[in-house]
């Protein structure tokens, strides 16, 4: 099994994964960053790979990109930081970002550069399904990633049994139809949440988008497998000399 399925296999509630930006805050950050998450119980890493117009993404990461960009983050620096961090980190980790990022790297070297430092899925959110199905969802398979699809409230039942079925790994329940970051009132949240628990979707479920602390996270764990946390981690690593501690206080603070 992979890592992703291990984990899913061995833990299937309560599963918190923290997105960070690679090469943020500093460009050397990202590996400390990976480590405090792991040691603090992140269950799973969703690393950001930068870039300049990242649409899906609020004010926050926005910002984490570019100061990552301004900082000297590149996939190919980014790749080499990756070259040994399997040393010490086992949690699964997952590159998130964007595909013009991936074909100017190259997409066939991209898969192949992320299985080879250790990589074990990929969030692409625009990458279409037909895209996936005709061209690159073979290239992702070849280097044996995990390919998670976004659905949304909007996502009608038979898109998403669709994208159920071209995923592995987990889905990821984008939580509303607005940006990452945003403030929303949860409860209807869970009327939609409800309506994926109720398919019997054959991949896990995670949530992001909005989930920033311990309510929403538990909110949303009541209806899925866990949760994606990514702003509100941003914010509280941006002015701190003390990634472990402040990275164990945030997370002691979801878990409490």
């Amino acid at each position: 099994m992979s890592r992703l399925q291990t984990l899913f296999a061995q833990k299937n509630k309560g599963i918190l994964n923290v997105y960070c930006t690679a090469g943020y805050p500093q460009l050397d950050s990202t590996i400390p960053v990976m480590h405090a998450l792991q040691q603090s119980g992140a269950d799973l890493i969703e690393l950001g790979m930068p870039y300049s117009d990242p649409l899906a993404d609020g004010p926050v990461i926005q910002a984490s990109s570019l100061q990552a960009i301004d900082n000297g983050m590149t996939l190919v620096v980014l790749f080499q930081q990756l070259q040994h961090f399997r040393d010490t980190i086992t949690v699964p980790v997952i590159l998130m970002g964007y595909m013009n990022t991936a074909l100017q790297y190259g997409f066939e070297r991209f898969c192949a550069d992320a299985a080879a430092a250790g990589i074990d899925g990929l969030i692409l959110p625009d990458l279409p399904p037909y895209e996936f199905e005709t061209e690159f969802g073979a290239i992702i398979k070849k280097y044996g990633l995990d390919f998670i699809f976004l659905v949304t409230p909007e996502t009608a039942p038979e898109r998403i049994q669709q994208l159920d079925a071209l995923s592995t790994g987990f889905i990821y329940a984008v939580s509303s139809s607005s940006i990452t970051g945003s403030d929303k009132d949860f409860s209807p949240v869970e009327a939609y949440l409800q309506r994926l628990q109720e398919m019997q979707l054959r991949n896990p479920i995670l949530v992001g988008f909005g989930i920033k602390d311990k309510y929403t996270f538990d909110m949303a764990c009541n209806y899925a497998n866990g949760a994606i946390i990514g702003s509100a981690y941003i914010k509280a690593i941006a002015q701190t000399d003390t990634i472990e501690a402040t990275t164990k206080a945030f997370i002691d603070g979801i878990r409490s």
